[in-house]
């Protein structure tokens, strides 16, 4: 079993038009998602957002806007994934944080870890993402944005 803690940060990359970010994950092709990771030790859940970011994509959050959505999702990990925590550990505490970029930017992905990456309106980005969660999070974005 593996030490991963169950507490994590979703941080869904966007434009101030509502374009969104997503990456492909190499351990599952198909799988498009925004920005997520766990929590490292004691980090504070900002500190974990600005690092997942720099890790998976190269941006440099301080550069940006990073904002916490206030945001608290708790939901059951995936079983082919449960092997990377503790033994019973069946559920996660995920956090939602936005980060504004003024366009699209090309991202660096983490070698191993993401295979692709896509700038896609809102819209589709919300229909393409497997997790529910992180839809969810993207279909909060035109208000979040004054879009609507």
């Amino acid at each position: 079993m593996g030490t991963k803690q169950p507490v994590s940060v979703l941080v869904v990359i966007h434009t101030v038009d509502g374009q969104v970010l997503l990456i492909e994950r190499a351990d599952k092709p198909g799988y498009w998602q925004s920005v997520t990771g766990s929590r490292e030790g004691s980090e504070a859940l900002l500190e974990t957002a600005r690092r997942e970011v720099l890790e998976e994509t190269g941006l440099d959050a301080d550069q940006h806007v990073l904002s916490d959505w206030q945001l608290h999702n708790r939901y059951e990990i995936y079983p082919h994934w449960r092997h990377r925590y503790p033994a019973g550990v069946t559920h996660n505490d995920e956090y939602v944080f936005g980060l504004q970029l003024d366009k699209p930017q090309p991202v660096q992905l983490a070698p191993g870890e993401h295979t692709a990456q896509q700038w896609l309106p809102w819209q589709q980005a919300a229909a393409l993402v497997f997790s529910p969660s992180n839809a969810a999070a993207i279909r909060l974005l035109p208000s979040r944005l004054g879009l609507v």
